[in-house]
């Protein structure tokens, strides 16, 4: 393998994929910390799990080799018995006023647990009736007595696309928008610069998760090998998209274009690919909500210039398909509308992820079943289209491209 990662396009063939499956953080939501969580509701934990099972069955099939986050923080982490120590750290550090002052007993009770155990209840979160802390109680804890946790639960991990992102040879290793999900990127930063699969490739980190500004994968597209979109988006700033085309453009040779998409920062869009996203040389789900009267978007187009006091040239248009065109070097274009163009029907499927497709191989999909509106028309534009079960997993509000992040797809012509 002479690249570890190597993503260049949406749609080359997907050989290796990197995915998380739900676990017991999904039981440690509640009513009362959902908002806290970036949740809208409670999945049922068995049944999400057989679901996830079914969705990674799918890419299997399809001749991707599926890897776990879960279980290659665990082997980063046993490459060297100091990392351990070093990871717990980090983590308290990171999570802010939930540990309460009671980092030391925290930090000892984790590192008594074997490697898999300790990654497992960082990521399921340290519920307080579980573990009593020594001593009398401090005076936030006294305080704020009713918060059940020590480390808050992660439940959004099973949506591996948004801390970490690959572009190219590298990846992005984001700084989430919301505190509940800063800690997440962090599993993937000890995996790229520990786990045996990753370690002395020196994978060049494009953007770093300790920038100022926020980033998250849902809103990276590599459109095509000179050319990536990015969403403006609610998760997505601009400031850190300028960051990646100066460390792109200076760091690498192949991309030599950003396309910045400036969508609705609301809570149903939130990343680009809710609303957008390639399946095929010159094919895109598209919801047509994000688009004004005569079909067109704001696209900012991102290029280097060193004579420039940002080192940047932007150029605005609002023409999507002449822009994509252009990018993708095709004379013709085809953007297929989420829920077959019914404004109705287009609301309710996006909501469900109906324009959140993974392409699998060129004009190759995986769907929700449940958004059959807009699968019925991926169908009739000549995809082959894989539906997998979504009641639970769709809880989280991501569909089959938020649940996977792809490490090695196959170059395309």
């Amino acid at each position: 393998m002479s690249h570890p990662i190597n993503v260049f396009s949406e749609i080359g063939k997907l050989e290796a994929v990197l995915l998380k499956r739900p676990g017991r953080e999904i039981e440690n939501l509640v009513p009362d910390y959902l908002e806290r969580l970036l949740f809208d509701d409670i999945p049922a934990l068995s049944v999400a799990q057989r679901e996830h099972d079914a969705f990674a069955d799918v890419l299997r099939k399809q001749g991707a080799e599926v890897l776990y986050l879960e279980a290659l923080t665990v082997e980063a982490l046993d490459t060297n018995p100091v990392l351990r120590a070093q990871f717990v750290d980090e983590i308290l550090q990171e999570s802010g006023h939930t540990v309460g002052g009671y980092e030391v007993f925290i930090r000892e009770y984790l590192l008594s647990l074997s490697t898999k155990d300790l990654v497992d209840t960082i990521m399921s979160g340290l519920r307080k009736n579980e573990i009593e802390a020594p001593g009398t109680k401090g005076l936030q804890d006294l305080m704020d007595r009713r918060y059940p946790f020590y480390l808050d639960p992660m439940p959004n991990l099973y949506f591996t696309r948004d801390p970490a992102a690959s572009i190219g040879h590298g990846m992005t290793l984001n700084r989430m928008a919301n505190e509940a999900r800063r800690r997440e990127s962090l599993f993937m930063a000890y995996i790229l610069r520990y786990h045996p699969r990753f370690a002395g490739h020196e994978v060049p980190v494009w953007l770093d998760r300790n920038q100022n500004y926020w980033m998250e994968g849902g809103d990276e597209l590599v459109l095509a090998r000179g050319t990536i979109a990015v969403g403006v988006s609610q998760r997505t700033s601009a400031p850190a998209i300028e960051n990646l085309a100066r460390n792109l453009f200076s760091r690498q040779k192949d991309i030599k274009q950003i396309l910045a998409f400036e969508i609705p920062e609301t809570r149903a869009f939130m990343h680009l690919d809710t609303v957008f996203t390639q399946v095929n040389y010159n094919q895109f789900t598209i919801h047509p909500a994000i688009q004004n009267e005569a079909g067109g978007l704001n696209i900012y187009s991102i290029m280097a210039d060193p004579n420039s006091p940002r080192g940047l040239k932007f150029t605005h248009s609002d023409d999507l398909e002449g822009m994509l065109k252009s990018a993708l070097g095709v004379d013709d274009l085809d953007l297929i509308p989420c829920g077959g163009g019914d404004p109705l029907v287009a609301a309710r499927e996006q909501w469900n992820d109906g324009s959140n497709t993974l392409a699998v191989a060129p004009g190759v999909v995986c769907t929700y079943d449940r958004n059959y509106a807009s699968n019925e028309a991926m169908r009739e534009h000549g995809l082959e289209v894989h539906e997998i079960i979504g009641s639970e997993l769709a809880r989280g509000r991501g569909g089959p491209r938020c649940m996977s992040q792809p490490i090695l797809r196959a170059d395309i012509d």
